[in-house]
């Protein structure tokens, strides 16, 4: 690990006050860049994204990938901490902090919209940036593009029902183009882009192990521009909400505190279970990983489509943005960490 890396959460601050400088400072250049969208996706942060995540797609093996079956307890965990357990949580510690423990801090009037935004981020799991926190655990690329895949096609059909549920909302209207644009920006293309670059990287080469070599060797070069992409997201995105953080601090601490604790504990409930069940530690870290992330881009813009611009339910969406980065980096550092508690498990 070079010493860049070593320190990346020290840039990552930087990165953090650069954006909520500039945000504040030159609101005009991030108010541009938030426009270069379509369906809530933003075109600046998908190509930073495809930036992060393009390395891991070269390192896919699509003949590898015949043999996921044969260890399908990582999907299991997936799954069952995704869809059966993770919405439900994050209801739970909604309805306890903002009914309850943070009662006399808040509008009683907002309080449920705070609840529906952390509903919103609750059951939507990770579709892009899994792939950063994957290759900087050194996870198995090839597990986890199934991972997010088989994520993907479950969010499709259980996302509008788990939310329609726990809102009590029965016209819940699923933005489609955020969804499936999101899945084709963040997964399909990059990955084609991946696959093209192995089979020209490997054409002329004979022998599996030298090919690896090969694939290994261009990652490695290539990885300092997956570093740099994700800086540069932090910086896009806390530059975007630059203002609203300064001009709310105490709420958004307030709304930070049940996201922080949901993260956490989902993490430690995956990471746990991976370790009891003797999964593999390059299959357990991105599976506790893809649980504790969040499918932001989707949670904005249904917030945004249910409850309105300037609702308590898309302010929560976008807390949730701010604080995962820095929470996600402490996991994945805590995952490198006790990698050898997998080790001496099997």
């Amino acid at each position: 690990m070079s010493a860049f890396e070593r320190y990346l959460s020290v840039w990552v601050a930087l990165c953090i006050l650069a954006g909520i400088v500039l945000g504040n400072l030159v609101p005009g250049v991030f108010q541009a860049l938030a426009t270069v969208e379509y369906g809530s996706v933003n075109f600046i942060v998908a190509l930073l994204i495809w930036f992060m995540v393009y390395p891991m797609m070269v390192a896919v093996d699509f003949t590898s990938l015949r043999r996921v079956h044969e260890r399908p307890k990582g999907l299991v965990i997936t799954v069952v901490v995704n869809w059966l357990v993770k919405p439900f949580t994050m209801a739970g510690l909604g309805v306890l902090f903002f009914e309850y423990l943070f009662a006399d801090l808040i509008d009683p009037a907002n309080a449920g919209q705070y609840i529906a935004g952390l509903i919103l981020l609750g059951a939507a799991p990770c579709t892009a940036m899994v792939f950063v926190w994957s290759q900087l655990t050194r996870g198995d690329p090839n597990y986890t593009l199934v991972q997010v895949s088989v994520n993907d096609i479950i969010m499709v059909f259980a996302f509008a029902p788990i939310v329609a549920l726990l809102l009590g909302v029965t016209d819940l209207v699923v933005p489609w183009e955020t969804l499936l644009l999101s899945v084709v920006l963040y997964v399909v293309i990059p990955l084609a882009a991946g696959t093209a670059t192995r089979m020209w990287l490997t054409a002329a080469i004979a022998g599996a192990a030298a090919r690896e070599a090969a694939v290994s060797a261009f990652t490695g070069r290539i990885k300092p521009l997956s570093v740099l992409g994700l800086l540069a997201t932090v910086v896009v995105l806390f530059g975007f909400q630059g203002r609203v953080i300064l001009d709310q601090p105490a709420l958004i601490g307030l709304i930070a505190v049940p996201l922080v604790i949901q993260s956490y504990g989902i993490f430690a409930l995956a990471y746990w279970a991976a370790w009891a069940w003797r999964v593999p530690y390059d299959v357990a870290a991105p599976c506790a990983l893809i649980g504790t992330s969040n499918f932001f881009e989707l949670a904005v813009a249904v917030a945004i489509g249910l409850f309105g611009l300037d609702s308590g339910a898309a302010l929560v969406t976008v807390v949730g943005v701010l604080v995962e980065v820095p929470v996600m980096l402490s996991l994945v550092a805590f995952a490198n960490r006790t990698r050898g508690w997998f080790a001496a498990n099997r």
